[in-house]
């Protein structure tokens, strides 16, 4: 079963271990293998994973994960994948008690900014994918703040408290933290930010909620095809002037003429 839940096409992606102290890995070729043999991408060991666990490839949706037969269940972002699932930046995809989050090698802060028509106000929405709102859609508005502060909490646990804050600021739709908690930090595409302009697409996590922001008609226009190339010239397109071709039309009037005089005195 194809989980679709968005679609994201990157070029490269960092996987972050989590309460680990083993290093970021970078990936940047189109098939990332997972497992415990030698041979794999990335090597986990024999207590988390099979010898060929899962393989993430990317083709035109993006990154496209796929469990091999051999191995235990997999899961992304706590719900358990059976046989494939779409990736996007920011998802956490936990393999035995090995947790690994989904980055964008490419961090959010460096994108290029966003300005979005009048009426995207009117449609951009947050689709909560986890936590107590998942399942819920809610509109951004001309505002929204979720949190301590906001008008749906957010519950960490061990007690933490955060807030957070979306606002239109000249076209631009910005996520500001309003309350941070130092054990969940807010996280964009698996980034850590304090304030970030928003795209549609974009995966917003804090503890166990993630959202994912909807804003249909804020999408970048879509880039214009280059001008078509001058169809070829044909023969008749480079002959000369059209006086220097009067004696073929004469010639064939006349052979005309003779094939039918002929044909004439025949009969």
């Amino acid at each position: 079963m194809l989980e679709c839940r968005g679609q994201w096409i990157g070029t490269a992606m960092r996987i972050e271990f989590l309460h680990s102290a083993r290093e970021d890995f970078p990936w940047t070729a189109p098939q990332l293998r997972i497992g415990s043999a030698a041979d794999n991408d990335l090597v986990l060991s024999a207590g988390q994973a099979a010898p060929r666990h899962l393989r993430i490839e990317q083709d035109q949706r993006g990154w496209v994960l796929a469990v091999l037969p051999s191995a235990t269940r997999v899961y992304v972002n706590a719900r358990p994948v059976r046989e494939r699932a779409l990736l996007r930046p920011g998802d956490m995809l936990s393999v035995g008690d090995c947790r690994m989050l989904l980055c964008d090698d490419v961090p959010p802060q460096q994108r290029e900014a966003m300005v979005a028509p009048v009426q995207a106000r009117d449609t951009a929405a947050l689709r909560a994918l986890a936590g107590a709102l998942s399942g819920r859609v809610l509109s951004v508005g001309d505002g929204l703040e979720l949190g301590a502060y906001g008008r749906y909490p957010l519950e960490l646990p061990q007690g933490e408290t955060a807030s957070l804050k979306l606002h239109w600021l000249d076209g631009r739709l910005l996520l500001e933290v309003v309350q941070a908690s130092a054990a969940y930090p807010l996280r964009v595409n698996g980034a850590v930010v304090q304030r970030l302009e928003l795209q549609p697409g974009d995966q917003i996590s804090l503890g166990p909620h993630r959202f994912v922001l909807d804003a249909p008609g804020m999408e970048a226009e879509p880039v214009a095809a280059p001008p078509e190339a001058p169809a070829p010239a044909l023969p008749e397109d480079s002959a000369g002037p059209r006086g220097e071709v009067w004696w073929l039309l004469v010639t064939a009037a006349v052979l005309a003429l003779g094939i039918a005089l002929m044909l004439w005195l025949r009969f």
